[in-house]
């Protein structure tokens, strides 16, 4: 029997956006370098040694984001007991939409997103580590 999917990204992702905090560049470029700021990078790390990285951020793949910002799992991050502001990004925007959300639903804050993403921040001139690997 084929599956029936009931609730779609956009749905999920139209929903995120009624509860987290979107920043454009310049806003985040705003925020970039405080003390007070933690830039998480939930991309996966191919994906940063191949596009590069924006300077200071913490990497946390979206798949152990649950069990690093938990205190009780034994994954914990401490960066995430911090009292800071934390501003998701990945490529695009979608999935630290959704990380972003996440995370405040588990009590993260304040928490918002890059709406543009990595993509967005590197096209706008704003400062980033050259990739690792370069592109084939």
């Amino acid at each position: 029997m084929p599956q029936t999917i009931t609730t779609g990204y956009k749905t999920l992702l139209d929903a995120a956006r009624r509860e987290v905090k979107g920043l454009s560049v310049d806003e985040a470029r705003a925020l970039h370098g405080r003390d007070d700021v933690v830039f998480v990078d939930i991309r996966d790390p191919r994906e940063r040694d191949r596009e590069g990285k924006i300077p200071g951020a913490f990497s946390c793949t979206r798949g152990m984001l649950e069990f690093w910002v938990d205190p009780e799992s034994p994954y914990h991050k401490p960066i995430f007991a911090e009292d800071k502001t934390f501003v998701f990004f990945c490529a695009g925007g979608w999935r630290s939409l959704l990380a972003a959300q996440t995370a405040q639903q588990m009590g993260l804050k304040p928490v918002a997103h890059l709406t543009d993403g990595f993509s967005g921040w590197k096209k706008s001139g704003a400062p980033f580590e050259e990739p690792v690997a370069k592109p084939k």
